[in-house]
């Protein structure tokens, strides 16, 4: 935008050095982003508008309508609502037209007792993260942090200027880099990464890309190890005793490899296309973070810190959405709500909710043990120890989540792994009833 400002205009030495000097700092974006849009931006805009739209076709199919309709509905109540009223509106829209189609696949599943089709389940979670997007920008529209465009169909606007005014939004919601993956973008990073010069980004990130490849490669490799060590063993249906509990970690790291593959993957397409540096940033806002942060997540104790590192941007969102916003339970209420967004399948139900709950005696656990253990030996020992069981609690957890029958949730609860939450439970109980004690 800068870029093509400097072609309409003859100016002095002096102008031309401020000029550089705001291009090393970057495109000055305040709390209130406005909406105006340069060639050169308005073609970006558009590039990966395309993009976005023939993706999703290609990915998609017929399905492909399932995104877009709620995508054009979203940006309608952007323009047709006040701002103190546009957050309720689309999240009731948007969550109930997810869900809508999260039903379609509950029927699909168990009650036709077919597989669901593999472009509708692209379209699914495709549509999670349009999710995420919807509401991340009403909720910084309602907050004050975007200008609302809801004065763009009142006035006597040209045709031409409104859609001028509505492309970064669908431009936003669609735009390929983020379509099928990756962290979530706030709108106001997203606009001045795109009206951002690219002389900008870091001259360093072919390299970091290449550092990303390799990390995906070694990923890859061990992926293949230890699928080769699942298949060869012994399943869930027919594992004995303890021997379930080897069952249930090793797949589990199996998951947990695969999401962390796609992680990178995800995080390098943005890096490529401009959305994952620091360009965009404002004043107060939390600089950009990648899903995966694999060394905390295998390293860490404690189950909260796991929660908060899994998925990183989606953490940030719920937590943004309903922890902040929830006077009762904030906890286990951000926890159903992830359930609910996922699409509420048996599974995915019992294990958030599980999660929820070992958060909250996580706390109290450490916090009591952090009065008590005093010794760096036994702090040790205790680390050692909570480490593997967060381990192995997340590990059930994890594969609660991924069943989709009932039956595997059955034998599942029925293994020995279920010890490890139930002693957590135990822990909890006897917590809360030495607070109130204390009280």
């Amino acid at each position: 935008m800068l870029a093509s400002q400097s072609a309409h205009f003859s100016v002095g030495q002096g102008r031309i050095n401020s000029q550089l000097g705001q291009l090393k700092r970057g495109p000055n974006i305040s709390a209130r982003t406005p909406l105006c849009l340069g060639v050169v931006g308005a073609e970006r805009y558009l590039f990966l508008l395309a993009g976005g739209g023939a993706l999703a076709v290609a990915a998609m199919g017929p399905y492909a309508v399932l995104i877009f309709t709620p995508a054009v509905c979203s940006v309608a109540l952007l323009y047709s609502l006040a701002p103190q009223q546009v957050h309720r509106w689309t999240f009731c829209f948007q969550m109930s037209w997810q869900t809508l189609c999260h039903l379609g696949l509950h029927y699909t599943e168990y009650y036709l007792h077919e597989p669901p089709s593999v472009r509708f389940c692209i379209t699914l979670s495709s549509l999670m993260l349009l999710t995420q997007r919807v509401t991340s920008l009403s909720l910084d529209i309602c907050e004050g942090k975007v200008e609302a465009a809801s004065g763009g169909i009142r006035s006597r606007s040209s045709l031409s200027e409104v859609v001028c005014k509505a492309l970064p939004y669908f431009s936003y919601l669609l735009f390929f880099p983020a379509l099928l993956g990756g962290s979530l973008c706030s709108f106001q990073r997203f606009q001045a990464c795109v009206q951002g010069s690219s002389a900008l980004y870091p001259r360093h990130s072919f390299w970091a890309l290449s550092w990303r490849g390799l990390q995906i490669l070694g990923l890859e490799c061990i992926n293949v190890a230890v699928s080769r060590m699942v298949d060869a063993g012994a399943g869930l249906t027919d594992c004995q005793q303890f021997e379930c509990i080897y069952v249930v970690w090793t797949t589990a790291g199996l998951f947990k490899l695969t999401y962390y593959s796609h992680w990178i993957l995800d995080d390098s397409l943005l890096h490529a296309a401009g959305f994952g540096s620091e360009l965009g940033q404002s004043p107060g806002e939390e600089g950009y973070v990648p899903d995966a942060d694999i060394w905390t997540l295998e390293r860490t104790h404690r189950i909260s810190v796991f929660a908060r590192k899994w998925n990183q941007s989606t953490a940030r969102w719920l937590r943004r959405l309903v922890f902040q916003h929830s006077r009762v339970w904030p906890l286990l209420q951000t926890f159903a709500f992830s359930a609910w967004w996922h699409g509420l399948h048996p599974g995915q139900v019992f294990g958030f909710l599980c999660w929820a709950v070992m958060v909250e005696a996580d706390y109290l656990i450490h916090s009591f043990a952090n009065e008590f253990i005093r010794s760096w030996p036994m702090r040790l020992f205790y680390r050692t120890l909570t480490w593997a069981h967060t381990q192995l609690i997340i590990a059930y957890i994890m594969l609660a989540v991924e069943v989709r029958s009932l039956s595997s949730l059955w034998l599942l609860c029925n293994s020995y792994n279920s010890v490890f939450p139930m002693v957590y439970c135990i822990l909890l109980l006897l917590l809360v009833k030495r607070k109130h004690k204390c009280k």
